[in-house]
């Protein structure tokens, strides 16, 4: 069953935006007020989270992209691709 995002709709448009999650069939309707609530909401289109090995590296460096990973010192190393440095230090001026 899917997990649903939502936003309260807020009258202040300067207040923090607020959101919960609800899992819900397909079939069922969008909600149209917070269960908790009552105050209306509206549902957050998101990406889905999904999983393929059409983004390991091989594939990647076939498209011509470039992937970097984080290390454990905060540089980023280059896993995949062949533009680009092969270490990126963002604490360097």
């Amino acid at each position: 069953m899917p997990v649903y995002v939502y936003r309260i709709i807020q009258d202040d448009k300067d207040a923090p935006e607020q959101t919960f999650e609800v899992r819900q069939l397909m079939s069922e309707p969008p909600l149209t007020h917070d269960p908790d609530t009552g105050r209306p909401v509206e549902r957050v289109i998101c990406a889905p989270n999904i999983y393929s090995d059409k983004l390991g590296n091989a594939a990647i460096s076939g498209s011509g992209l470039t992937k970097y990973v984080k290390t454990s010192d905060g540089t980023y190393e280059r896993q995949a691709g062949g533009a680009g440095p092969k270490m990126i230090n963002p604490h360097d001026d």
